[in-house]
């Protein structure tokens, strides 16, 4: 039996498929809904879930939430500003005298997630699928499975959240052929995926997102607004949990109900916070939060090549996605209603374990089909990026390109894996490269097949293999583009802003190679046959050799092409006696 788990920033959940229906597994009180909070004791057991939560406000120094937003990350990044360690190197906690990995903490959730199930069936549970927010990179998703792992679990499919949500919504609700955007709001994270339902065929056209938007940067807005409310300025870290807190509660509170009072009595020194809070006021604090989810949804439309109009329904998704606020901020993106049908803490669970019912063959008329979130590809002779996946495509996907020595002599080749969505390889990240050797050869003699294959958990593997001797090195790509979303959110704006300038950067590298290549070759011609030729057409051949230099010197794209063009054409006779000459020999 495979569970389903939906391991959230905030809460998390496990199911399984059975007697034809996913199922939600309720602990021993019957709470569906597990918090995502850990606690280490100084002595005695790890508590994890509610009475982890009951302990934050009393130990908030051995107390961790929202570690799923640490995930894969490297210090330096957002969100690790207050974590110890050099720069560049993976995020860790330190709790007393021990030092955690978020994979660690994350376990110890999934653990108790395990738990539940196995006392709710009364079997062992060691399969299991798990949902990550659709704008994981790599690094993020190898790192959830790392922790699925560690608590005891095999992890059979890394699923996307909206993926999963839309799975859940769909089986019985959509026509044979749907378009649907989810919008994806939690505790931690943003995602908006466009989805199309064919005849039974979920695939994923587009996904956009932020790893580090979500529900706890509206609770930290509102925990802010709060205390300048009061005037209270609170800095020990049992009064900030308390704060933030009370922040949460009030936010929850004002999604049904217009005021409410907010006390926190002895918050700090002594002092006791006392306020009305208005629903207006909060969404004046959150709506600068909200409205940065709008041009991720934009983007994702674009990419997915659809208009608001074409989608036949919009579904919210988690937690955060309750307040009015974000649901008349969707209404008023996508220009309709939104779909309000999913509960929006269980529907990425219940898609998890559909998932893994699909994979046990218990339910056979529907795939689910992801996609990769940017363009893979290798760095070319010229320093261009040479894409063999573009962004987009759908996963699992394997596609490869065979490649030549470029030098005379050379004994090796390097390839360099990117991701990106620039032309030139400097503009883009570098996920790793290994090196394959060859014989001593002349130039375009040496033939290496380059193959890039993604699994459905999105993880990339790399062969490249020289065709004449076997010799093949493959890598797997562990920590893929371990960079801020600031960064990513650049990259992909700079794809569009310098569209322009990098198409024309490529065109004139690929102009200068081919004259780098021609030069030498028409001097080489020339040497052998100059004397064969009439003084004109001699003297023509060189003037357009000298304009080509001379392009080349003030990179003028335009001007460069046209001089290769017209050194070709002079050089056309040159080419018939090297031919007539090679027969002969």
């Amino acid at each position: 039996m495979i569970a389903g788990i939906d391991l959230g920033t905030t809460n998390s959940l496990i199911g399984v498929y059975e007697s034809g229906f996913p199922t939600l597994l309720a602990d021993q009180h019957g709470n569906r809904i597990t918090p995502s909070v850990v606690f280490y004791p100084k002595n005695g057991e790890t508590l994890v879930g509610r009475e982890a939560e009951r302990q934050r406000s009393l130990h908030p120094d051995r107390t961790i939430s929202s570690v799923k937003r640490l995930i894969g990350r490297r210090i330096g990044e957002k969100g690790t500003e207050n974590l110890l360690g050099n720069k560049g190197t993976a995020a860790s906690i330190t709790i007393g005298d021990r030092i955690l990995t978020p994979e660690e903490i994350s376990s110890e959730i999934l653990k108790k997630l395990k738990s539940i199930a196995e006392d709710r069936l009364g079997a062992t549970i060691n399969r299991a699928v798990i949902t990550v927010p659709a704008y994981f990179n790599d690094a993020q998703r190898t790192s959830t499975r790392r922790a699925g792992e560690l608590a005891g679990f095999m992890v059979e499919r890394i699923v996307s959240e909206p993926t999963a949500a839309a799975l859940a919504y769909g089986l019985d609700r959509l026509a044979d052929q749907s378009k649907v955007a989810v919008y994806d709001l939690g505790g931690g994270t943003f995602d908006l995926s466009v989805l199309q339902l064919d005849n039974g065929v979920f695939q994923v056209l587009s996904t956009h997102g932020d790893t580090q938007l979500g529900g706890d940067d509206i609770d930290e807005a509102i925990a802010e607004l709060v205390s300048k409310k009061a005037g209270i300025s609170v800095s020990s870290p049992a009064a900030t949990s308390r704060l933030k807190e009370a922040a949460r509660a009030a936010k929850e509170i004002l999604s049904t109900a217009d005021a409410t009072e907010v006390r926190l009595p002895f918050l700090e020194d002594n002092r006791s916070l006392e306020i009305s809070l208005t629903r207006a006021e909060i969404e004046q604090a959150s709506a600068p939060i909200i409205r940065r989810t709008r041009a991720l949804c934009m983007r994702a439309l674009q990419d997915a090549d659809l208009e608001t109009t074409d989608l036949d329904q919009v579904i919210l998704v988690g937690g955060s996605t309750r307040m009015p606020l974000v649901r008349n901020f969707v209404k008023e993106i996508f220009g309709r209603e939104p779909n309000l049908s999913q509960h929006p803490d269980e529907s990425v669970a219940l898609g998890a374990i559909l998932q893994g019912a699909i994979l046990e063959g218990n339910l056979q008329n529907v795939a689910l089909l992801d996609v990769t979130p940017l363009s893979l590809g290798i760095e070319t002779f010229g320093g261009l990026m040479n894409v063999i996946i573009p962004r987009n495509t759908t996963i699992p996907a394997k596609a490869g390109e065979m490649f030549t020595n470029a030098v005379t002599g050379q004994q090796g080749m390097r390839i360099s894996v990117l991701q990106g969505e620039r032309e030139l390889a400097s503009d883009n990240w570098m996920l790793g490269s290994l090196e394959i050797p060859f014989p001593p050869s002349p130039k375009g003699a040496v033939r290496v097949g380059v193959q890039f294959s993604i699994d459905a958990d999105g993880i990339l593997q790399v062969l490249a293999r020289d065709t004449s001797t076997g010799s093949e090195q493959i890598i797997e790509i562990k920590s893929a583009v371990e960079v801020s979303d600031e960064a990513v959110e650049a990259m992909l704006a700079g794809s569009l802003e310098h569209a322009f300038e990098d198409m024309d950067a490529r065109i004139f590298t690929e102009a200068r190679l081919k004259a780098e290549e021609m030069l030498p070759a028409v001097e080489d011609a020339l040497a052998q046959l100059g004397s064969d030729l009439p003084e004109q057409e001699v003297a023509e051949i060189l003037r357009h050799a000298a304009e080509v230099r001379a392009a080349l010197v003030l990179k003028e794209t335009k001007r460069l092409k046209l001089t290769i063009a017209a050194l070709d054409e002079s050089t056309q006779i040159l080419a018939t006696k090297l031919i007539e000459k090679a027969l002969k020999a």
